[in-house]
């Protein structure tokens, strides 16, 4: 366990805690949760940059930093698109999105297991990458317009720049999604003969 794989698994726990404090009710609670979840989010690049620094790069590390960026997006999303404080909560549109990055998720890991059977192995590629550098970017986004509803003195004609935040994280999200699509399309078509062979 070197201090890259301390990193990675780090998301973990924090997921837990930044989903605990999005359901807290006490002050502060939104913006302590938004600044987890930046630390949560630096780790997915200081585990890496370390790891190739040091030279301890290693099979365990690039298969639990895939897994654990999915479990801590999902994991956050779900949690966002359940808010009872109507961030994207109750929102079929939302939640159609969802299930489909859901749906990709599955099926990417389902690949992964079924070529590795066959002693290959699916990388990560650069549309893998970009998509979860948004869906981060999305998570933050709409965090981040929690915090500075709940938490912040913004009011009256200031209250535009929670608006202007929440809707940049849902354009952010939609993309997201998109990307999920495109590049889970693009897995297949690269692995599909191994898959059948």
């Amino acid at each position: 366990m070197n201090l890259p794989n301390i990193l990675t698994i780090s998301r973990v726990p924090l997921m837990f805690i930044v989903v605990a404090l999005m359901y807290a009710d006490f002050p502060y609670a939104a913006t302590t949760a938004f600044w987890l979840f930046i630390v949560a989010a630096l780790t997915d690049w200081l585990d890496g940059k370390i790891a190739r620094e040091r030279g301890e790069v290693s099979s365990f590390g690039r298969f639990m930093d895939t897994v654990i960026d999915k479990v801590m997006v999902i994991g956050l999303m779900m949690a966002l698109v359940n808010d009872e404080k109507n961030f994207m909560g109750h929102d079929i549109t939302a939640m159609m999105l969802l299930l489909c990055i859901l749906c990709r998720e599955f099926a990417i890991s389902g690949l992964r297991m079924a070529v590795a059977v066959k002693g290959q192995v699916v990388e990560a590629d650069s549309g893998g990458k970009v998509k979860t550098f948004v869906q981060l970017n999305a998570i933050g986004w709409l965090i981040g317009a929690r915090m500075l509803s709940l938490d912040s003195s913004f009011g009256g004609d200031d209250r535009h720049w929670v608006t202007y935040v929440r809707g940049t994280g849902m354009v952010l999200f939609a993309l997201s999604a998109v990307l999920t699509i495109t590049s889970g399309i693009s897995y297949f078509r690269r692995h599909w003969q191994a898959l059948m062979s």
